[in-house]
């Protein structure tokens, strides 16, 4: 039985890779598997094999999702499609999408043809890997920030209230200083006014007594 070997490269990762054996007469849900293995991924999701050119360009499809009659009649599935029906480029490209919500794309490329398989290996097989694989699961998905145990809601809206009652006290405090310092003004302004008056009374009669004194004088000169 002729033995294919796939080389499997993360569309966006092209540093990241792995060498992939499989009989020529098992399908494409088998080669599925063993990539999702190799990567360490969950294979539960849908995926799709497109038959491509050296662009890449998606040709037939052959597919695990859910395909209604009219579709079926047109499109493989991958647990019925085997490989040797679809392989006539000794260098066939094979695009492959894995699961349609975060579509993670791999370019996948016939790279050997052997004859004969090896005594007791067992297909299909991963034979060489290069590179981390990304996490299918990842940190970009967003979720809920954990909350500590001893986390008490309670307090935190009373912390919140003192923050909330404490700019109020300050305003108070020195809007009444203000009024303090205001009344201060205002008496020692009115102090200021009532001592420019006894100053007044005083001149005007000092000034009244001179005058007397020199029509004394006068009088007696």
């Amino acid at each position: 039985m002729a033995i294919y070997r796939f080389r499997v490269t993360f569309e966006d990762y092209d540093d990241v890779y792995r060498d992939i054996e499989v009989r020529s007469n098992q399908t494409f849900e088998d080669l599925h598997h063993a990539i999702q293995s190799a990567i360490g991924f969950d294979a539960s999701k849908p995926a799709s094999f497109y038959m491509s050119n050296d662009n890449w360009t998606k040709g037939r499809e052959i597919t695990s999702r859910e395909l209604s009659e009219e579709q079926a009649a047109q499109i493989a599935s991958l647990r019925k499609a085997r490989l040797c029906d679809y392989i006539a480029d000794p260098h066939q490209k094979i695009y492959y999408l894995f699961d349609f919500t975060s579509k993670w794309a791999f370019h996948t490329e016939l790279t050997k043809i052997s004859k004969t398989e090896e005594p007791g290996a067992d297909y299909p097989r991963c034979i060489k890997s290069a590179g981390e694989a990304p996490k299918q699961y990842g940190i970009n998905q967003a979720g809920p920030l954990p909350v500590p145990e001893d986390f008490d809601p309670d307090v935190d809206d009373m912390l919140l209230d003192e923050d909330e009652d404490e700019p109020n006290d300050i305003e108070s405090e020195t809007d009444v200083a203000t009024e303090d310092e205001a009344k201060t003004i205002g008496d020692i302004q009115n102090e200021s006014d009532m001592e420019d008056s006894e100053s007044d009374d005083e001149f005007e009669t000092a000034d009244g007594h001179m005058m007397e004194e020199d029509g004394q004088d006068n009088d007696e000169f």
